[in-house]
């Protein structure tokens, strides 16, 4: 049975960092590109971030970009969002997603049950 737990989250206030993990068990970590998204109140789920594979390419949206860092741990089975400089904007619940390919992410076949991030102003 394929699990993503996400954690990491809390309240904060803007300006103030938080590192998102996402661990990864039933499944062949290393296959996957892995990517975060996130959903605020009475808005649809949005692409924050994604790492292939092997970790050497990233694509951020651009309202993180510059702020937020993904990685992975393949070892690990763990894949982490760096996020600084938070926004209240920012606030949201953070999903991590996993599947084969990038273009398949949006609608991925494996889904962690969200974290949330709360930033307050």
């Amino acid at each position: 049975q394929v699990q993503l737990i996400e954690s990491g989250g809390g309240l904060v206030q803007a300006g103030a960092s938080l590192r998102l993990s996402c661990a990864a068990s039933g499944l062949t970590f290393s296959r996957y590109v892995m990517g975060w998204f996130r959903q605020a109140p009475g808005k649809e789920r949005e692409f924050v971030a994604s790492i292939s594979w092997s970790g050497g390419t990233t694509y951020y949206a651009d309202s993180v970009k510059g702020r937020c860092t993904i990685s992975r741990d393949n070892a690990k089975n763990t894949m982490y969002l760096q996020m600084n400089s938070l926004k209240p904007e920012d606030t949201a619940i953070y999903y991590c997603a996993a599947d084969i390919t990038r273009a398949a992410l949006a609608k991925a076949r494996y889904w962690g049950q969200g974290t949330q991030v709360t930033v307050s102003s």
